[in-house]
């Protein structure tokens, strides 16, 4: 099969079963396991943390050996995760199942960008970066209805049925997905240490060369810092601050479900906008684009936690899904034109990956603790930490400019 549609489907079935489970898996952490917002949030951390801790060897493990068995290994450890959470509603198996799930995250984050620009190139890559981005919304709205569905009859079943479904997901890719543009060192020319170390330097030699680089490593450890406390906390918020819309005659499943459901359609209109328009702009228009965009998400997540009605909240949710869904594949856009050197393309897509798992790690726990206290205030404060973004993207822009 094609590597561009082998791809494409890839990220539309992946997120279909995301959307699957998580169209219900924060009512079901709520509601069902009674998890408070500390504990929520330390879900995540957990979750972040094990990605913090395997995103470099797994990342180096696919430069090294094979792009394609790292992504297969992934979708395996994501389906066991999820039948693990759905089938034993315990705060220590919600826990354990973050582990899984987190170390398969980093056997396939970096792995699938690098897989693909392999296979097409570094120029064909932004587009199908954006490509693969509307194909993931439109599996996401798909999955909707089903999970509404399935949720209205058993909150667990859409998230034990997503994990059986990923296992599907890593066999069929096991049958279809090639990876003739991979070029591992042969066997007798190195060590798998001694291999993993040398690309980790050569890495480190590209971010060198790369000042801009680091300033996008910045901004990615502040959008880590801001998006645990959205991430975990809206949910809670939207049930537990207002009064329940329509006198309550509707399930959380169904109204929150059906807001999903009008935040995709958003999204992926505002996704073919940005494949039409802004993927092949210059760097230099990317770093204004996504400041503005930083900007607007800074002042949604405000709105978030101060709005004083449910209808309003919503808006502000749905606004700042809707330009966070814009930004990541024009941030991975941006981030693969620096990468001149494929060899470590997965390793540097993965160091994005660890930095903003440390910022979640950093942010998490604080915004938690105060999420116990006020779910409007964690909120506020997850605004804020955005803000340094700002500034960053204006070095961005300089040294784009340099670099020019």
């Amino acid at each position: 099969m094609r590597p561009l549609r082998v791809y494409l489907l890839l990220n539309g079935a992946a997120s279909l079963l995301f959307s699957l489970i998580f169209t219900v898996d924060m009512i079901y952490q709520v509601s069902v396991v009674g998890l408070s917002p500390l504990q929520l949030v330390l879900v995540g951390t957990t979750l972040e943390a094990t990605a913090f801790l395997f995103e470099i060897p797994t990342g180096v493990l696919a430069d090294v050996k094979s792009r394609r068995l790292s992504i297969i290994i992934g979708y395996l450890l994501t389906g066991v995760a999820f039948i693990l959470e759905g089938a034993f509603p315990l705060f220590g198996t919600v826990l354990l199942a973050q582990v899984l799930w987190g170390l398969g995250y980093t056997f396939t984050s970096g792995a699938t960008e690098a897989w693909i620009a392999d296979e097409l190139g570094s120029e064909r890559a932004g587009d199908a970066f954006l490509q693969g981005s509307q194909a993931g919304r439109i599996g996401g709205l798909v999955a909707i209805p089903l999970s509404i569905l399935a949720g209205s009859l058993d909150v667990r079943l859409p998230i034990v049925a997503g994990g059986v479904l990923f296992l599907v997901l890593a066999g069929f890719l096991a049958l279809a997905m090639g990876e003739e543009g991979f070029r591992p060192t042969p066997p007798g020319e190195r060590s798998t240490w001694g291999s993993m170390w040398q690309t980790v330097k050569d890495a480190r030699g590209l971010v060198s060369r790369q000042p801009v680089l680091l300033a996008l490593l910045g901004i990615g450890l502040f959008y880590g810092l801001y998006s645990e406390g959205l991430d975990r906390l809206w949910t809670p918020h939207l049930l537990e601050s207002f009064a329940a819309p329509w006198g309550g005659e509707l399930s959380p499943v169904i109204w929150l479900g059906g807001l999903r459901g009008i935040v995709a359609v958003v999204g992926l209109g505002a996704m073919e906008l940005a494949r039409r328009r802004l993927v092949m702009q210059p760097s230099r228009v990317l770093a204004r684009l996504l400041m503005a965009n930083s900007a607007l998400i800074i002042g949604g997540v405000a709105l978030l936690g101060l709005a004083p009605t449910l209808w309003l909240a919503a808006l502000a949710y749905g606004l700042v899904a809707t330009l966070r869904g814009v930004a990541a594949p024009l941030h991975q856009a941006w981030y693969n034109r620096r990468i001149d050197d494929p060899k470590v393309r997965a390793t540097l897509f993965s160091v994005t990956s660890q930095v903003d798992a440390l910022g979640q790690i950093g942010g998490g726990p604080l915004v938690g603790i105060v999420g116990n206290v006020s779910v409007r205030a964690a909120l506020v404060i997850s605004a804020a930490l955005l803000v340094p973004v700002l500034p960053l993207y204006r070095v961005a822009v300089r040294r784009e400019a340099d670099a020019h």
